[in-house]
């Protein structure tokens, strides 16, 4: 018998599908707007990491909270990053390229 001590660092997609609660059709449609980017093995397989749950759930949260479609969805998760990167960069230069914490 063995038992894991630790999480495994990427879940395949089904694994992941059940994990996020998510139906495997719509993970595969994350991927194919570019919503989740998976790594790929040399065969092509998908592997999904952690930070791909939270992503999920990200999806998720702003599809039901504004009604968008998954394309829009992916719209507005570009324009938070961009503008979170943009926040960081400002802070950045304020503070003399201090990081207060």
């Amino acid at each position: 018998m063995s038992n894991a001590l630790a999480r495994p660092l990427l879940l395949d997609p089904e694994a992941f599908a059940r994990l996020t609660g998510v139906h495997p059709h719509l993970v595969a449609r994350f991927v194919a707007l570019g919503l989740l980017e998976p790594a790929r093995d040399v065969s092509g397989r998908l592997w999904f990491s952690y930070a791909d749950v939270a992503a999920v759930a990200r999806i998720q949260r702003l599809r039901a909270a504004f009604s968008l479609n998954y394309a829009a969805v992916g719209l507005v998760i570009d324009l938070l990053d961009r503008l979170a990167a943009q926040e960081s960069a400002l802070r950045a230069k304020h503070s003399g390229g201090r990081s207060w914490t």
